[in-house]
């Protein structure tokens, strides 16, 4: 079975960074597309980023150029490194994996990713 574990959030002031991770188990293959995901209450879903098991990436074009996301496979480990922090980043973030297709369409549909995590809160003060 399949289990995502986040961990890293946290809170920061304005223009901090936070590291987040999620460590990866349960997978008999070794290639799978990663990504995160973020919800603020009383909104929808959104898709941040989005790695493929070729390391091609995508990000939400809110996140671009401030956040990276990265793997480690010896370590099964996803990570999602943020700079520049701000308000409007606070929120619940979510690892998730195993899309149909991966890339930027699936950060338009959380409903596609098989796997989520518990999710880690992260919080960025003004």
């Amino acid at each position: 079975q399949v289990q995502l574990v986040e961990s890293g959030g946290g809170s920061v002031q304005a223009g901090g960074s936070l590291r987040l991770s999620c460590g990866v188990s349960g997978y008999a293959r070794s290639t799978y597309c990663m990504g995160w995901f973020r919800q603020v209450v009383g909104k929808e879903r959104e898709g941040v980023a989005a790695i493929d098991s070729d390391g091609s990436t995508e990000y939400a074009d809110s996140v671009k150029g401030r956040f990276t996301i990265s793997k480690d496979n010896a370590k099964k480990t996803l990570y999602l490194h943020m700079n520049s922090l701000t308000p409007e980043d606070t929120a619940m973030y979510y690892c998730v994996s195993d899309p149909p297709t991966c890339g930027a369409y699936a950060l338009t549909s959380p409903g596609k990713w098989s796997y989520w995590g518990q999710g880690t809160q992260v919080t960025v003060s003004a």
